[in-house]
């Protein structure tokens, strides 16, 4: 059973999506919040494996919010579910450490899928924010290279280019030199190359 928290300042809808994890198969939605400070200042029994956040909060940001609980709950899944699809708060939201990304006009359906997705180690977004991503990164580098590598994986590659150790980069995405590490290990093997030099090389000359 996987376990769900939602932050979202919007009554019925906190309410309906609670009320349609509980009768979905296989999730279990263990707390709601209204804001990012009733969920760090909460008494949490249960460590959830999912965190659905909105991104425009009363007082802290659902962006400030992944960052806060990222901290508390490292190996915690945080999904985002909003109705910003604009390249800032897009990036934003990823760079704090978002692991999905849904706008609001996606179906229930969808949410759920997207959910399951995300459990099963995906990253899944919605259509227009994969376009995005994928965009961004097409003005600065070779898809035909890099996309076999996550969105994670090509942040990590970005900051090991700008000389950023891995305790450095852990540091900045809020996650551990461990993860970062491990990371590091699968774009060496993605992109057939042995070290960090021969990474940032081929990196560098796309």
């Amino acid at each position: 059973m996987a376990t769900i928290a939602i932050i979202e300042d919007n009554k019925e809808m906190r309410e309906g999506f609670e009320s349609l994890f509980n009768q979905t198969s296989g999730l279990e939605c263990i707390a709601t919040f209204e804001s990012v400070e009733s969920a760090s200042t909460s008494p949490w029994e249960i460590v959830p494996d999912v965190i659905f956040t909105d991104i425009g909060l009363p007082g802290l940001s659902g962006i400030d919010g992944i960052k806060l609980m990222k901290q508390k709950f490292p190996n915690t899944l945080f999904m985002v579910f909003t109705v910003f699809d604009n390249d800032d708060k897009v990036f934003e939201a990823l760079k704090a450490g978002a692991n999905s990304y849904i706008l609001k006009k996606e179906s229930p359906t969808k949410v759920v899928d997207a959910i399951f997705e995300l459990l099963a180690g995906g990253a899944p977004m919605s259509t227009s924010i994969a376009r995005k991503v994928m965009e961004s990164f097409h003005e600065t580098t070779s898809l035909k290279v890099l996309f076999p590598l996550s969105t994670r994986e090509i942040e990590i590659l970005t900051l090991l280019s700008k000389g950023y150790q891995n305790k450095e980069i852990a540091e900045q995405m809020f996650i551990s030199a461990g993860t970062v590490k491990v990371h590091i290990h699968h774009i060496y093997e993605k992109l057939h190359v042995q070290n960090r030099v021969e990474a940032v090389n081929k990196f560098k000359n796309l």
